[in-house]
């Protein structure tokens, strides 16, 4: 059965406190499994819950603050110290590749990891698609507004179209026919729309420190699920755009506008206790959708398909 869950790691913003550590999320999608934004923590975080470094096969950094990178060197090394056989991509921001090298190499050890720099020069496909044929699907990149350059991605599921069995039996279709009904479009004078259905894709968004922007309403647009920092309430909106974040008001916002099914409120900033308030504040916004003010170590499904 195939699987597709964000695991939540860390929760917290600038420093952590004694409910939530630095961030760190895993979405798990069919057999592959994307890190992002590995802070401090990230191994021991991983031992709490199923996430082993074999699970790992892909890395994003969304920008190069220490709340999302410091724990990126000791997830490399823990894949070397696992032999993780198979290529991990590592996408971060191209303007940071000196930071990139610091962390990759920041003490000595056996390295025996086959971690692939994929650098983000700006906004569009980044994975999948002409140059990775063989994943189920495209990672694309949008630039963010940060104090330093950020980007939040995005993973596309392309349409497909579901093949209805009732209507296949009564056209006389069954067995190795089927895949090729699929491959061709038409056999023995029944064409493919004749016995399936549209399948929309479905589509995850990422979204670290930022203000609002063209790049976070891109990102988040007929998502699934959407994960994004809401920093601050909204009683501190003129301190989220001084320091470069959003709002749970402004996210929740963002989803509703953007016509989100699952919303996950994340990066709390370490002045609230309580984040339920993130959430109330998000539906005060008007999204009506599912929605997770994110606690550490929970496990949120990503909703099914429509």
């Amino acid at each position: 059965m195939s699987v597709r869950e964000l695991v939540v790691l860390g929760t917290a913003s600038q420093v952590p406190t004694r409910e939530r550590n630095h961030n760190g999320y895993v979405l798990l999608w069919d057999g592959e499994g994307i890190l992002f934004d590995p802070g401090e923590g990230t191994q021991r975080q991983m031992l709490h819950t199923s996430i082993a470094a074999h699970d790992l096969t892909r890395i994003c950094l969304t920008h190069f603050h220490g709340d999302h990178t410091l724990g990126l060197p000791g997830v490399i090394q823990h894949l070397s110290l696992d032999g993780v056989p198979h290529e991990v991509p590592v996408h971060f921001p191209a303007s940071g590749r000196h930071y990139f090298e610091r962390l990759r190499h920041a003490t000595p050890f056996h390295d025996t990891v086959a971690l692939r720099e994929a650098p983000v020069t700006g906004p569009g496909v980044i994975g999948g698609g002409a140059e990775e044929p063989g994943l189920p699907f495209t990672l694309e990149a949008r630039q963010l507004s940060h104090r330093v350059e950020a980007f939040g991605y995005r993973l596309v599921e392309p349409d497909a179209r579901r093949m209805l069995p009732e209507r296949l039996a009564a056209a006389g279709i069954a067995g190795p026919d089927v895949g090729r009904l699929q491959r061709e479009g038409e056999l023995r004078g029944v064409r493919l729309e004749e016995v399936s259905e549209p399948r929309p894709g479905q589509r995850f968004a990422f979204v670290m420190d930022t203000r609002l922007c063209d790049g976070v309403y891109e990102l988040a647009e007929g998502c699934d699920m959407l994960v994004i920092e809401s920093t601050f309430l909204r009683a501190d909106t003129e301190l989220a755009e001084i320091s470069g974040h959003l709002t749970a008001y402004q996210a929740g916002r963002v989803a509703a506008e953007s016509g989100v099914r699952h919303l996950v409120l994340t990066h709390f900033s370490q002045r609230y206790q309580d984040t339920e308030l993130f959430a109330a504040e998000a539906r005060s916004a008007g999204f009506e959708g599912g929605l997770t003010a994110a606690r550490d170590l929970t496990r949120v499904p990503v909703p099914k398909r429509r």
